[in-house]
């Protein structure tokens, strides 16, 4: 027997008819949330960065001994394993070297701004060839190099896996991802990489979010607390003139300048996913007067065959019989309007007063934009 079920959930119309008041729809508490302020005081050192000061990312190759029998035998895993017994004088044939027991790993890690020789960074590990597992296993001695070519850093250490791997003859059970994991504070740094954030008594600031609004609110409170220093030149920089007393001391003035407070401000959008069926709101999301309706109409189609026997001495053949049976079943459809003054706050209500699922809410939401009602700007991730 087979059931197929189809779901219709949902109209959008633009509301021409009498609004319901929303404070009846509510089904979820929000009393206790403020909306009124969407976006909050920050620090200007949350919203941008210095330019001049950045990370710089590491890569290298390396291997992993000690795995319980998880390894690879891939040729690459024995032919670094040949090199590195000719690093310590032991020449051995690259055939007689079969062990499951090691792993090739690629290794990675962010170099951060300031970072001093001797400091260490962490590292991540992931494999090459086909181990199962890295779960126990010690990463040996490897270089980390930056796209020049030059090395800054080199790791080693146990590798820390967050899951694992069990099998059996007959049965495997894995939790999360055992082939990669980290090495915490597992590469020593060797090189410095200079930090220059400072060019004729001059920085720039580098917002993380490009916004013009945020841009210049950054530069009227930096302006406000020491004097016309700031200019932003576009939505995403600003450039800062060091003031007289701060020249020999770009440190000191950063230090006070990255504490002011700013209310940051960012585009209207509505980010959905609707693989996991995610939904996220910005709070200056808008919506014109629409009217949402909210039906289910269920068709189940159940396959039922039976076999038919002939009569005795009939000269018959036994057969398969088909039999169909559809059944319908329509909820009843509710339409709840929302007057132009939406805002996040009462879509989350009008929404869970309908019962809605977060997929039905993505395909609410897609078409409500369709029916350009929507003020802001849909992302689907």
């Amino acid at each position: 027997m087979s059931i197929v079920k189809s779901k219709i959930f949902l109209l959008v119309l633009f509301s021409v008819c009498a609004l319901w008041p929303l404070e009846a729809l509510a089904a979820v508490n929000l009393q206790d949330m403020n909306f009124n302020r969407v976006h909050p005081q920050v620090r200007i050192k949350d919203v941008v960065d210095v330019e001049g000061a950045r990370p710089n990312q590491l890569s290298g190759i390396g291997i992993v001994m000690g795995l319980a029998g998880t390894g690879d035998k891939s040729s690459m895993t024995m032919q670094m394993m040949k090199n590195m017994l000719q690093q310590y004088g032991v020449t051995v044939d690259e055939r007689a070297i079969r062990s499951k027991n090691a792993a090739v790993v690629s290794l990675t890690a962010d170099l951060p701004p300031y970072a001093r020789p001797g400091q260490t960074i962490d590292l991540n590990v992931s494999t090459m060839g086909d181990a199962k597992s890295l779960q126990g296993g010690t990463l040996l001695q490897a270089p980390l190099k930056a796209a020049d070519g030059n090395i800054y850093a080199v790791a080693q250490g146990s590798v820390l896996v967050g899951g694992y791997t069990a099998a059996g003859s007959a049965a495997t059970t894995t939790k999360n991802v055992p082939t990669a994991g980290r090495i915490p504070n597992g590469a020593i740094v060797e090189r410095e990489v200079p930090a220059d954030y400072v060019g004729g008594e001059q920085l720039a600031l580098l917002l993380r979010v490009p916004d013009f609004t945020t841009a210049q609110r950054i530069a009227d409170a930096i302006n406000s607390a020491f004097g016309l220093v700031a200019d932003p030149l576009d939505a995403g920089r600003v450039v800062v003139n060091l003031p007289g007393q701060y020249v020999g001391a770009p440190t000191a003035f950063l230090a006070k300048m990255e504490k002011l407070q700013i209310q940051p401000d960012a585009p209207a959008r509505v980010a959905v996913n609707e693989r996991t069926g995610t939904v996220v709101m910005g709070g200056d999301v808008k919506i014109s007067s629409v009217a949402v309706a909210h039906g289910g109409l269920t068709v189940s189609v159940a396959e039922d065959p039976t076999v038919v026997q002939p009569n005795p001495l009939s000269g018959g053949q036994t057969a398969t019989e088909n039999r169909t049976d559809i059944t319908t079943d329509e909820d009843g459809t509710s339409f709840i309007a929302m007057p132009s003054t939406t805002t996040v706050r009462d879509l989350v209500r009008v929404i869970n007063a309908i019962g809605a699922t977060p997929r039905d809410v993505i395909e609410i939401l897609q078409a409500i934009n369709e029916a350009g009602a929507l003020h802001g700007q849909l992302i689907n991730m």
